[in-house]
């Protein structure tokens, strides 16, 4: 039997097709803050991390992205043992790149055979044959370029990713990488009260690769009371986290906002936003109050 949108609300927020195959609802979840705390080690409450990624899936996400360096593995490993064996539409995301010497700390590593070690260990982690989008999570400024996606476009040729995606880029930089190989997404941080990418977005836009906010929910100034947000907050019955991904959704159709929660409460909260509809003037207000 079929299930509705009431009973699966993130398939209110419409669908996009990564690298025109691969087909997703396009309010995901982002799966960095199931780990412990500066994205290092284990979570405080495993069992509520299961239950997040399992309550996930029920409410229609279709599209869950995670990265290696997320615990480090701790977020692929805990996918695996809430939703495998995974849902045939079910699609997973996760990144390579970035390497972890403790909480916090975050460094661009791009050696090709270390980017092949990472979708290896990816791959066994997830438990997949092939990983749906496989993103480049920083680009190494010590390895040439070409090196680098040179890397994850053999790993693509041998059947071990589908797409590839880049992270915190510019345009000249996805520019450079599509004359290297073919690109299907780019992640960077966006949201209603951040949009210094909005150059990056439109490029995007253009040329249909999906967009992936991170960071999506950020709201800042826009929800103090009487602000932006407040007012239209009463009217829809809305939090002002649902309101910045309806605004998100709403600003592109490129674009797939991926809300991260540790809380099963939270997650309901961020999925209910697929629901929200702004009116033009409801969305243009909030546009120029940022």
């Amino acid at each position: 039997m079929a299930t509705n949108i009431s009973e699966q609300p993130a398939k209110a927020s419409g669908t996009y097709r990564i690298g025109g195959d691969v087909t997703v609802n396009r309010l995901g979840y982002g799966a960095m803050q199931i780990t412990g705390p500066g994205v290092w080690g284990d979570p405080k409450d495993p069992a509520e991390a299961v239950r997040v990624l399992r309550r996930a899936v029920e409410l229609g996400v279709t599209f869950i992205d995670t990265a290696d360096s997320y615990g480090p593995f701790v977020s692929e490993l805990l996918i695996r043992e809430a939703l495998h064996p995974y849902a045939d539409d079910l699609v997973i995301a996760t990144k390579a790149g970035l390497t972890r010497s403790g909480p916090g700390d975050w460094r661009p590593v791009g050696r090709p055979e270390y980017l092949r070690q990472q979708c290896e260990l990816s791959l066994r982690h997830l438990g997949l044959d092939s990983i749906p989008l496989y993103q480049l999570h920083r680009i190494d400024e010590k390895v040439p370029l070409a090196d680098q996606l040179g890397e994850l476009a053999l790993l693509q040729q041998e059947g071990k990713i589908q797409h590839i995606g880049l992270s915190e880029v510019s345009v000249a930089q996805i520019e450079e990488s599509r004359a290297i190989t073919t690109i299907a997404s780019v992640q960077n941080l966006y949201n209603l009260a951040n949009r210094s990418a909005e150059d990056v977005l439109e490029y995007c836009e253009r040329n249909d690769l999906a967009f992936i906010p991170w960071f999506p929910i950020a709201t800042g100034e826009l929800a103090r009371p009487g602000g932006p947000l407040d007012a239209i907050s009463t009217a829809h019955g809305a939090s002002p986290a649902q309101l910045a991904l309806a605004w998100l959704l709403r600003r592109s159709p490129v674009m797939l906002p991926i809300p991260g929660t540790s809380s099963v409460a939270h997650l309901e909260e961020n999925v209910g936003a697929a629901d929200v509809r702004l009116t033009d003037d409801e969305f243009e207000a909030l546009a120029k109050a940022s």
